[in-house]
């Protein structure tokens, strides 16, 4: 599915188009695509709210398929490898932040389904440094969402500072929250959600969590740290109202509507906001070290390629009761 022009999704922007294979770089090997998530990230781009470098571009970055072909000088993948092909695809290496292990804040980053042609495909060619090996317990539907909504929500997660024992707030629960709240739940921390969705208020009970209710209604008790998944600025202020003194609100989410004004005793007493920005290479293997031995439930339906415009109109109307996965024809 190529995307040649950003415009709202209603539009159908995505158009299935028939590519040859490109050649293989010396570095790079072809996968075969068996399953690619549909992150909210990918209805950014597609809308312009986030703008790909050039067009056209094939989003997708929760790539999950088997290597058919190694280039030249590939020497750390197999043919027959099952493995994910996550957001971030690589960095210059050589600025100030690859060098501290902060490759995603380096300026010359660059994005799986942004920067390069992603997953909604039946092939896609990526360098073998951006491909990890994948836990053999999880299906291709399981573990496709595990590699942005886990990885960049576990970032987020360990970006709150949230200590076992406490209390952890979510703000909508899509894709990464549904993994998040799970992941909570293993390290022993109360979690607290707040979602405007009813049926995401029912999935997020059945998954353990300990209070749910809509975002205006205050919790039973004021959380330690939060997490804010939804791209609704608004969800800002509320949550710090939320927090308690010393307290960190992180920001999960690529792509936030303004953040309106609000006092500063909502910021007093040490109380902290901070922006997650994508991801690491140490990030995708921390989790996926997680995920292999603490069984993580992925929430999905899974569709056809060629419905890709259709899931990402129900991603923008939370018509989903979590994740979405595209998966190829036989």
């Amino acid at each position: 599915m190529v995307l040649n022009s950003c415009q709202s999704i209603e539009q159908e922007p995505l158009k299935l188009t028939e590519r040859k294979i490109p050649p293989l770089q010396h570095h790079q090997v072809l996968i075969e695509v068996n399953a690619c998530g549909v992150c909210r990230t990918d209805l950014h781009t597609v809308e312009g709210e986030i703008i790909p470098p050039s067009l056209p571009i094939i989003p997708g970055h929760e790539v999950v398929g088997r290597i058919v072909k190694r280039g030249a000088k590939v020497h750390q993948k197999n043919i027959g490898d099952r493995v994910g092909v996550p957001w971030f695809y690589s960095s210059c290496g050589e600025c100030s932040y690859c060098r501290q292990n902060r490759e995603n804040l380096c300026s010359r980053a660059r994005y799986t389904g942004f920067n390069v042609d992603g997953g909604y495909a039946e092939f896609m060619a990526a360098h073998e440094k951006s491909c990890y090996l994948l836990p053999d317990n999880y299906q291709d539907m399981e573990i496709a969402p595990l590699l942005c909504g886990g990885v960049v929500g576990y970032r987020a997660f360990r970006l709150s500072d949230i200590k076992p024992g406490q209390i952890l707030g979510l703000y909508g629960f899509g894709s990464s929250a549904h993994i998040i709240l799970q992941v909570a739940k293993f390290l022993q921390i109360t979690t607290f959600v707040f979602t405007r969705s009813s049926p995401h208020r029912h999935q997020a009970e059945l998954l353990g969590a300990d209070w749910v209710g809509p975002p205006q209604q205050p919790p039973p008790e004021l959380h330690h740290s939060a997490v804010v998944f939804t791209p609704a600025g608004e969800s800002v202020p509320l949550a710090l109202s939320n927090t308690r003194k010393g307290g960190i609100v992180s920001l999960g989410g690529i792509y936030m509507s303004d953040i309106p004004s609000f006092k500063y005793n909502l910021l007093w007493e040490e109380r902290q906001v901070r922006s997650t920005a994508n991801s690491t290479p140490q990030d995708v293997n921390d989790f996926l070290n997680f995920a292999r031995t603490h069984k993580i439930t992925s929430v999905v339906e899974t569709f056809p390629l060629d419905s890709a415009n259709q899931v990402l109109t129900k991603v923008k109307h939370s018509q989903l009761p979590a994740g979405a996965v595209l998966v190829m024809d036989d």
